[in-house]
């Protein structure tokens, strides 16, 4: 889906196997889930070849959940209206889902600390190292090579969405102008990184206001970076951020 993978596995490790079969499944979900495919369940979907109700039980749960974010977030996240074409664009769920899902094989071998890393999202299960929680930098806006800030994580996913890395991709399906206005980019920290990543797309689209709406989540929290370059979070975050002495 237009992005690349990387796992690290600490201490219990997992045989080779293992990580070959968390990679078979993520390959699996692209082959049925990307919109850049014109072979894809999807992509047949979106041609009217097929009709929902006969969609394999995958894809049915995915536009199941990608309607129940829609539906909190008063529209600011639509899978169905996003793309400019009209056509359903799953992928702001389905990498998340699929991450979480292929974690199960290596949860299931024996894996206890690691990190994926899918596009920038992150999964953190564990430690990095005994009493160590792992740490996520958010890239600085303007300088690549720099941290905005740094969050400590254990168990827990993190998201970013903004428009500085890939540019405008990211479209306000309910209307009005096309790009959202007044972030940078957000960064959302929750329990599984399917819905972590639907938020951060919210989010983005929301701007500030979205901040407060997740203040009300207690699961979650953000932190994002305004055109105006200030940096902003909601009370939550406070546990992740990492201030150095």
């Amino acid at each position: 889906m237009g992005t690349t993978v990387s796992v690290a596995v600490h201490a219990p490790f997992v045989p080779d196997e293992a990580l070959d079969r968390f990679f078979d499944q993520l390959r699996d979900v692209d082959a049925r889930f990307s919109p850049f495919r014109g072979d894809s369940e999807v992509g047949r979907l979106a041609r009217g070849e097929i009709h929902e109700v006969d969609a394999s039980p995958d894809l049915r749960h995915v536009l199941a959940a990608c309607d129940h974010l829609a539906l909190v977030t008063d529209g600011a996240f639509d899978a169905r209206r996003h793309r400019p074409d009209g056509r359903p664009d799953p992928t702001g769920y389905v990498k998340g889902w699929a991450v979480e899902e292929a974690a199960w094989i290596l949860d299931s071998a024996g894996a206890r600390n690691y990190w994926i890393n899918a596009g920038g999202d992150i999964v953190a299960r564990g430690q990095a190292a005994p009493g160590r929680p792992w740490r996520v930098g958010i890239q600085h806006p303007d300088r690549p090579d720099r941290v905005a800030a740094v969050l400590a994580a254990s168990d827990r996913a993190v998201a970013t969405s903004g428009s500085y890395e890939r540019g405008d991709h990211i479209r306000d399906p309910r209307g009005g102008d096309a790009t959202p206005t007044g972030l940078r980019s957000v960064t959302v920290v929750g329990p599984t990184l399917a819905f972590t990543d639907g938020y951060a797309t919210a989010l983005f689209v929301m701007g500030l206001d979205g901040l407060r709406w997740l203040a009300g989540r207690p699961d979650y929290a953000a932190l994002a970076i305004t055109t105006d370059d200030r940096v902003v979070w909601t009370p939550g975050m406070e546990r992740y951020l990492v201030r150095e002495a």
